[in-house]
């Protein structure tokens, strides 16, 4: 897998670097956020710090969402709620609070990008009044006008509007979107999942079933 490492510590850098080659991942080191933006290219998963030489790491995850949607894992010092919650709203995948384990880090790699080969949808566009969800092209309109999703976002409307009126369980929706049913991306779940209900139009667009899951309501 094709790796690239956005961290200013030299030092840092370097282990995640060898322990990543060790699992037979080939890594690139950048330090600046511009960097990011000019190598990110062809590579499969970016691991951020928020702490760049150039800029603020959000500013680059910012940036980057404007024009790729590859999967990002921030990993930094920066544990707090606020952070956390930012981070995820600006579009990255997962969030990982230094320092980290390595067996963390490689099943959070693993999971952001295990089901990126399947994502490509050959579904009809699936509608909910004046919502249409075109699963195929990954874009959502209201009243023929787009709606703005991350792509964690889209992704989790997309296993729910793939069962219209039926009932998904926050297992499946952790398994298909992030690749574990029982992973510690349940946190970012819960942030994504506000964030989405937020940006739909349509109240109600999503049920909450107690004890089980969701449902898109049809």
């Amino acid at each position: 897998m094709k790796i690239l490492i956005a961290e200013d510590d030299d030092s840092l850098a370097a282990a995640l670097v060898e322990v990543l080659r060790q699992y037979g991942h080939e890594t690139t080191r950048v330090a600046r956020g511009s960097d990011v933006l000019l190598q990110h290219h062809g590579i499969e998963v970016l691991l951020l710090d928020l702490g760049l030489l150039d800029e603020d790491g959000f500013e680059t995850l910012r940036k980057l969402r404007q024009v790729s949607d590859v999967p990002v894992v921030i990993v930094t010092a920066h544990g707090d709620e606020r952070s956390t919650v930012r981070g995820l709203r600006l579009g990255a995948d997962d969030y990982l609070v230094k320092p980290v384990r390595t067996s963390e880090l490689l099943a959070r790699v693993d999971a952001v990008t295990r089901r990126r080969a399947i994502r490509a949808s050959v579904d009809e566009p699936v509608r909910v009044g004046d919502l249409e969800i075109d699963l195929r092209a990954r874009a959502v309109s209201f009243g023929g006008e787009p709606v703005a999703l991350t792509t964690k976002e889209f992704e989790l409307l997309a296993v729910l509007a793939r069962h219209p009126g039926a009932a998904v369980s926050r297992e499946q929706i952790l398994d298909e979107v992030w690749g574990d049913a029982y992973a510690a991306a349940s946190r970012s779940f819960d942030v994504h999942l506000t964030q989405l209900r937020a940006k739909l139009p349509v109240t109600g667009a999503i049920t909450t079933i107690r004890g089980f899951g969701y449902r898109l309501e049809s």
